[in-house]
């Protein structure tokens, strides 16, 4: 296993919306996911600072959609998970459940 590149909390969870938008990634998109799944209401310039990190680190790719009459003949940037971005994501949830694995079970009272 080579070096491993950081991947974030909030890095992470702007690609795995990436993987569950699938081809519909797109900002705007990601920040209504955002509200409705887990109730973060997030600034939009946050949601492409984290794109472009995601992009340069390898974990996802970008390309224009095409016009639509919905945008007023605007194009979209859509994102797509790559192969390194899906290893990352397996990484992180890997290291997680090792993790809560060896959380004792307490019993509170």
């Amino acid at each position: 296993m080579g070096q491993r590149i950081y991947l974030g909390e909030f890095e992470e969870l702007i690609l795995l919306l990436v993987g569950v938008l699938y081809d519909d990634a797109y900002a705007v998109a990601i920040k209504a996911e955002l509200a409705t799944q887990l109730g973060r209401n997030v600034n939009i310039s946050a949601i492409h600072s984290a794109l472009r990190r995601l992009e340069e680190k390898g974990f996802a790719r970008s390309e224009m959609g095409e016009p639509t009459t919905k945008r007023g003949g605007r194009r979209k940037r859509l994102f797509s998970l790559t192969q390194s971005g899906k290893i990352a994501l397996d990484e992180n949830r890997t290291i997680r459940n090792q993790l809560w694995q060896q959380i004792p079970d307490i019993s509170f009272s």
